[in-house]
C-alpha cells in the first residue's frame, strides 16, 4: 500500500485566501487521483486573536490593519469572488460584514478532529462565514454548524468550555508561529516542506506528484 501524504493546513476560518488555496489544492489532489493517499489536518491560526467579541466592520478592519481603501477593497473582493467561483466556492460579501474573533471556532475544530469530522466542519465554517452571512464567533452558530455535520451539540458545547483544550489550542498557535509561520494559508507536506499563500492548482500538483512518486 502506498504511503500516506500528510498535509497540515495552517489556516483561519475568516481567511478568504485559505479557502481559495484549499480549493486549488483539492483540485490538484483530485486531478492526480490521490484522494485516498492524502490525509489533511487543519491547524489553528488566528488572524486577529485580540478581536473583541463585537467584531469589527470588515471594511474598517482592512483599512485599519492593511490600509486598504474602499476602491482597492472592492477590486480585491471582486477578484477573490471570481477565484472562488472558478473552483465552486461562493463569496457573498456584504456591507455590514464583520471580521470576528475565531478562538471558539478553532476550539470546535480541535474537538471535531477527535470526532473525525474536522475537515467537514472546516468547509462548513468557510461557507457559513463567506457565503451565508453567519457570525462564526457566535456559539449558537458554531453549535448549529457542528450539529449540521453530525456532531453532538451538547458535547461540542462542553468542548468550547474546556479550559485545557483552550490552553492547548493557543499553545498550538504559538508553536506554529515559533516555527516561522506568520501568514496563512500555509500547507506543510509531510512536515518536511511548506508553502505559504494560495498557490495555483498547477503548483500544488507539481509538489504532490513528487511526493506521490508519480
Amino acid at each position: 500500500m502506498s504511503a500516506k501524504i500528510k498535509l497540515d493546513i495552517v489556516s483561519d476560518v475568516v481567511c478568504p485566501w485559505c479557502i481559495v488555496g484549499y480549493k486549488h489544492l483539492e483540485a490538484a489532489i483530485n486531478e492526480l487521483g490521490l484522494q485516498d493517499r492524502v490525509e489533511i489536518e487543519w491547524q489553528p491560526f488566528e488572524l486577529n486573536p485580540d478581536m473583541p467579541k463585537q467584531g469589527e466592520n470588515l471594511r474598517a478592519h482592512l483599512l485599519r490593519k492593511y490600509g486598504a481603501e474602499p476602491d482597492a477593497n472592492d477590486k480585491a473582493r471582486a477578484n477573490i469572488s471570481a477565484l472562488g467561483a472558478e473552483y465552486g466556492f461562493e463569496f457573498d460579501y456584504f456591507e455590514d460584514m464583520k471580521m470576528v474573533n475565531t478562538r471558539d471556532a478553532h476550539l470546535l475544530l480541535d474537538f471535531a478532529h477527535e470526532e473525525g469530522l474536522q475537515h467537514t466542519l472546516m468547509q462548513r465554517l468557510f461557507a457559513a462565514f463567506f457565503t451565508e452571512h453567519k457570525d462564526v464567533s457566535d456559539r449558537a452558530v458554531l453549535l448549529a454548524e457542528a450539529q449540521r455535520v453530525g456532531m453532538d451539540p451538547a458535547a461540542a458545547a462542553l468542548a468550547l468550555d474546556d479550559t485545557e483544550r483552550r490552553r492547548r489550542v493557543v499553545n498550538q498557535e504559538v508553536q506554529w508561529q515559533q516555527q516561522g509561520i506568520s501568514g496563512v494559508p500555509t500547507v506543510l507536506f509531510n512536515r518536511s516542506s511548506a508553502m505559504t499563500g494560495a498557490h495555483p492548482q498547477s503548483t500544488y500538483k507539481d509538489v504532490l506528484q513528487k511526493l506521490a512518486g508519480l
